[in-house]
């Protein structure tokens, strides 16, 4: 079955929130580039998700500068797409859906940043589109909010896709499936 691993927002714009301070796990790209690679290393399809508000002024405005994957990523490879998206999930304002077909794709492996939100409703959209939906939460942070810690937002989000709209791993479960000795970061 061909794969694509889908990098949800990991940009600079969550950066230059004050909510930063508050994320759960700051150094979520080093985890993400461990899938980056993991996903080359197979010849997966490896598609880049930045999240855009034109004209709002904000830090997702792409005029202001911050709409861009965060340096610390290993960067889009020559033929690797960056989608921007103006939804939550990462479908309808985007052409991956077309990108997948055209490739071939059947399995989504997703990661990235606001593990409730975009992550999450994208998980969902892809399982509705027939897709097989893996995902991997410790590739993806959030912050806390709703009176909820960010360890209990992913785990919330981890019980209501589990088993109904995707299969839940970690990077090393993946790693560890590839015959990759695991790093511990």
């Amino acid at each position: 079955m061909k794969r694509a691993l889908i990098v949800i927002d990991v940009q600079e714009s969550f950066r230059a929130r004050p909510e930063w301070a508050e994320i759960a796990d700051p150094d979520v790209a080093d985890r993400v580039n461990r899938l980056v690679r993991l996903a080359r290393a197979a010849g997966d399809l490896v598609v880049w998700v930045l999240h855009t508000e034109p004209g709002t002024g904000g830090v997702f405005d792409p005029a202001e500068g911050h709409v861009r994957l965060m340096a610390e990523l290993d960067q889009p490879a020559p033929g690797e797409p960056v989608l921007r998206k103006t939804s939550i999930n990462a479908f309808t304002t985007t052409n991956l859906g077309q990108l997948l077909t055209e490739a071939g794709v059947r399995e989504l492996v997703l990661c990235g940043i606001r593990t409730e939100q975009c992550v999450e409703t994208t998980a969902r959209v892809g399982s509705d589109l027939g897709y097989r939906v893996v995902l991997v939460p410790d590739a993806t942070t959030t912050n806390p909010h709703g009176g909820l810690s960010a360890a209990e937002i992913v785990e919330r989000t981890v019980v209501v896709l589990r088993d109904r709209f995707a299969e839940i791993t970690t990077v090393a479960d993946l790693e560890a499936a590839a015959g990759l000795a695991t790093s511990t970061s």
